[in-house]
């Protein structure tokens, strides 16, 4: 496994928005698929393993990484991914309302469109990391889960 990863992650829960234990549960979830399986590179980061804390400072989502000799923060706009965030979270609603159904068409249509937007989500969080943190797309799926979970209400 690649010095270059993640081994923990903080949330900032004074300045995230407050959650419920339904919420804070798919957090808590999203944070050990991201530990237990990454590839996470800042630039100017000789090596790792890093720890990760994350806050909301001014309307941005602020990555504050500490690693061996390595300590820097970057602050992310929310804007670019509201859209996708909230797109996101609509179909997941939708998803497991479809799922109480008995049509395997509408739940598979459905789930098709909900990977869709996942993926176009990890992109779009990819790319706005670009330059910053070096980050490969299976990580980049499950950091996007991480910050639906933190912007979910």
């Amino acid at each position: 496994m690649s010095e270059h990863r993640l081994t923990s992650i903080e949330l900032d829960a004074a300045s995230l928005p407050a959650s419920s234990a339904e919420i804070e549960h798919e957090r808590r979830v999203a944070i050990f698929d991201i530990v237990e399986k990454n590839a996470f590179q800042p630039a100017g980061a000789e090596g790792g393993p890093y720890a990760l804390k994350m806050s909301s400072q001014d309307g941005r989502l602020v990555f504050d990484i500490a690693g061996p000799g390595f300590n820097k923060a970057h602050g992310l706009s929310m804007s670019p991914l509201n859209k996708v965030i909230k797109d996101y979270i609509d179909i997941c609603d939708s998803y497991y309302e479809v799922l109480r159904g008995t049509d395997v068409g509408k739940i598979e249509a459905v789930d098709m469109g909900r990977r869709g937007l996942h993926n176009e989500g990890a992109e779009l969080l990819k790319s706005r990391l670009e330059g910053k943190i070096d980050i490969d797309h299976e990580t980049a799926r499950r950091l996007f889960t991480l910050v639906t979970a933190l912007y979910r209400r």
